[in-house]
């Protein structure tokens, strides 16, 4: 597969979303843009100008950024991960550790280009996972196996319209390249692939945000991401496939494999941020995050090879929108040396009615710690280190059409997540 471009074909979105549970924010999304911010569990951050990583999360903060700057970083994940379950008759369906860590990096340039105006450049991502539930899960007929990776690239302009105010916006290209895939649980030999799909595509969306300095010591943040219009593109494979080609052109149409596409959305975000100056040493600072994950409702491919019948019912899904809830606090230790802490609470985009063993989605709590040393005047570096603790989450899938090759699966997920990352930023 090339990576240049995003999520996948078919199924590949049902394999994003099979795994949901085991990233790092609502859905599919990751929170993960810079380890200064993850120090104080991303609270506040429409709000806060440390680096030139503010941009990411509002381009209105250009404004409040001195001079040329860079900030170049990873943040390492290692989500622990389990699910316990019965499948069929009571077959023992269980997987330990199934979502696989990963290293994700960052990078971001900005540029006062006057008093008033300033540009920048990021590069970063909001999707990403990597799961294996292996081909002896006894669930394996509702998913084994899904990945996605990610990469969007930003262009970013702010202005300072009054002495308080500033506004700021930019262009998004993402890219993104994925793959899921299910195999037989029962009836054919165990390990069979019943779906196998993979595909890339690649979007442009677009990013808004103002600050508002209240005063000296307070200020506010809002910012807006656009939805993000997909046409997956790839192929797909296995025996669910070859047996509707066999019913549609008889047993001479199964292919090794079949092309396909399906529209999706990666859905429009929203945040509100405050930052409080409490006294010279401590500042406070809170965010509330909106993601219109309503907007989600079923995933239907497009396969042409397989004629009146090429569009195909993937998955119901009827997702509701998340919120996450984050505060914060920075204490200037000494002049060179900061201490960041936060905590924040992020709900599930799915209700317990609607989650099934394809969306280990659950509510999740972040407790974070972080600091901020100034090496020189032109470069200082930030490190960060955040504990998610995943809600246990009930799930059962009963859908007829993978019930001959496993039967129903009833389980429980649960487990937690370790995040560890470092940035270092210099000002020209």
């Amino acid at each position: 597969m090339k990576m240049n471009k995003t999520l996948l074909s078919a199924a590949v979105a049902v394999g994003l979303l099979s795994t949901s549970g085991v990233t790092h924010a609502a859905g599919f999304q990751l929170a993960e843009y810079s380890a200064t911010g993850l120090g104080r569990a991303y609270a506040g951050e429409a709000a806060m100008a440390d680096n030139a990583g503010a941009q990411w999360r509002n381009p209105a903060m250009l404004t409040y950024l001195e001079g040329t700057q860079v900030s170049v970083g990873a943040i390492y994940v290692d989500p622990n991960i389990d699910i316990e379950g019965t499948s069929g008759a009571n077959t023992p369906a269980n997987s330990e550790d199934f979502a696989h860590s990963a290293v994700i990096p960052n990078f971001y340039v900005s540029h006062k280009y006057s008093e008033k105006l300033a540009i920048g450049f990021a590069a970063g991502t909001n999707y990403g996972m990597e799961t294996d539930l292996g081909k002896d899960f006894a669930g394996s007929n509702h998913g084994n196996e899904a990945s996605v990776i990610s990469m969007e690239l930003n262009l970013n302009a702010a202005y300072q319209v009054l002495d308080n105010v500033s506004v700021g916006g930019g262009i998004r290209y993402v890219m993104a390249e994925g793959s899921f895939g299910a195999t037989a649980a029962a009836t054919l030999p165990v390990g069979t692939t019943l779906k196998y799909m993979e595909g890339d595509d690649t979007a442009w969306g677009w990013q808004v945000g103002t600050a508002w300095q209240i005063n000296e010591n307070n200020r506010l943040g809002f910012t807006y991401k656009s939805e993000v219009d997909l046409t997956l593109e790839g192929h797909a494979k296995g025996a669910a496939f070859d047996a509707v080609a066999a019913g549609v052109g008889g047993v001479g149409a199964i292919k090794p494999q079949y092309s396909g596409s399906m529209e999706l959305a990666l859905p429009a975000t929203a945040e509100l941020a405050s930052f409080h100056q409490l006294t010279d040493t401590v500042a406070i600072h809170a965010s509330v995050n909106w993601t219109n994950w309503s907007s989600f409702k079923e995933l239907v491919a497009d396969i042409p090879e397989f004629g009146p019948a090429r569009t195909q019912d993937i998955k119901e899904e009827n997702w509701e929108d998340n919120y996450r809830f984050a505060i914060g606090t920075t204490y200037q230790m000494t002049p060179k040396l900061a201490l960041r802490s936060g905590i924040a609470y992020d709900t599930s985009a799915v209700s317990e009615e609607h989650r099934t063993a394809t969306i280990p989605e659950t509510d999740r709590t972040w407790l974070s710690i972080g600091a901020g040393y100034q090496w020189s005047e032109q470069l200082s570096l930030d490190a960060g280190f955040t504990y998610i603790l995943a809600k246990d989450a009930k799930m059962l899938e009963d859908d007829a059409a993978s019930a001959p090759f496993g039967g129903s699966f009833e389980g429980e997920v649960s487990g937690s997540i370790w995040l560890v990352g470092v940035q270092a930023n210099y000002r020209f």
